[in-house]
């Protein structure tokens, strides 16, 4: 994709364990095609071992994929704004409590920092919503960001509407597609049925 060749990123992962492997994928993909990527991880994708892989071993392949350190902090993530270091800023895996922290404001996480730094710069925030709870606690806040100036979302929809009817996650697939939908101001489809 010509349109990312050189384009800055920023690229948050939060706590969505389950979604890593498909997230930091697309990550590779926006690699390819030539963009500059600047990772980003909230302190419990970070730091914490689970059942889908060892942090310490997320962290490694996510540094080699960039070629930079992983922003892991707040005052690492606060130069984000006043640097004007990003065109635009994914946040894929995006949690319930980050949605619900971005629509309050809270910016007490470095992904949630590194939002609010980007976005005084009215550039492109990209969400790659996952959380059980998207048809329900997390509905009204997914509602509020998709009502806000240069806040994007990448497709989604729900993952297992039988067994988890409230549970929604992103098409990752569509990261790219999204991002340079983003870059030009439009938001492509959202939601998908």
């Amino acid at each position: 994709m010509e349109e990312l060749i050189g384009i800055n990123i920023g690229y948050a992962i939060c706590g969505s364990f389950c979604t890593f492997r498909k997230s930091i994928d697309e990550m590779k993909a926006l690699v390819k095609c030539g963009a500059n990527i600047y990772p980003i991880m909230s302190q419990n994708a970070y730091s914490l071992d689970t059942r889908f892989g060892m942090a310490a071993d997320f962290v490694k392949e996510i540094e080699d994929i960039c070629g930079k350190s992983v922003i892991h902090t707040i005052p690492q993530a606060e130069p984000i704004g006043p640097k004007k270091l990003l065109d635009a800023l994914v946040i894929s895996p995006c949690t319930g409590n980050t949605l619900a922290k971005l629509a309050c404001g809270v910016t007490d996480t470095p992904v949630t920092l590194a939002a609010k730094a980007h976005l005084r710069n009215a550039r492109p925030l990209v969400l790659g919503v996952s959380t059980n709870d998207a048809l329900a606690t997390a509905a009204k806040n997914i509602g509020l960001l998709m009502n806000n100036k240069n806040i994007f979302f990448i497709p989604m929809s729900q993952d297992d509407p039988v067994k988890k009817p409230n549970s929604v996650v992103a098409h990752f697939d569509k990261t790219p597609e999204a991002l340079k939908s983003a870059l030009s101001g439009t938001q492509i489809q959202p939601i998908y049925i």
